[in-house]
């Protein structure tokens, strides 16, 4: 969900309230595309990205992964950033990570979690 757009957001929502994918995501998740959003438009209020971070988490049951940090150190992708992002997934059991960050998370490594990519088009 890193810097997810609002449309694709609230689709992968929508998604979810249908019983269509289990969307997961991290507290640091949403801190990484709150300081992102806020970067590239300072215009927006840093108290409105807080409400929607608050909506999001109130609008998916289990949303939240937890327990996936001590994850973080053993893992290798391009980024060290996007260490947590893929510490989640494994953590959560998830199938698929949607990114438009492909660079940053090879399928041969995702492989090895059983983990794919899919980038929204």
């Amino acid at each position: 969900m890193s810097c997810t757009p609002a449309p694709l957001r609230d689709l992968l929502v929508r998604l979810a309230h249908a019983g269509l994918v289990w969307a997961r995501w991290t507290e640091a998740i949403h801190d990484e595309w709150i300081r992102n959003v806020l970067a590239n438009n300072s215009s927006l209020s840093p108290n409105r990205l807080e409400r929607t971070r608050i909506l999001l988490n109130d609008a998916v049951r289990d949303c939240l992964v937890t327990g996936y940090e001590s994850l973080i150190q053993s893992l290798t992708l391009p980024d060290p950033g996007d260490r947590h992002v893929l510490a989640a997934a494994i953590r959560a059991e998830a199938q698929v990570i949607v990114t438009f960050n492909l660079k940053d998370f090879p399928a041969r490594v995702l492989a090895g979690y059983s983990i794919e990519t899919d980038a929204p088009r």
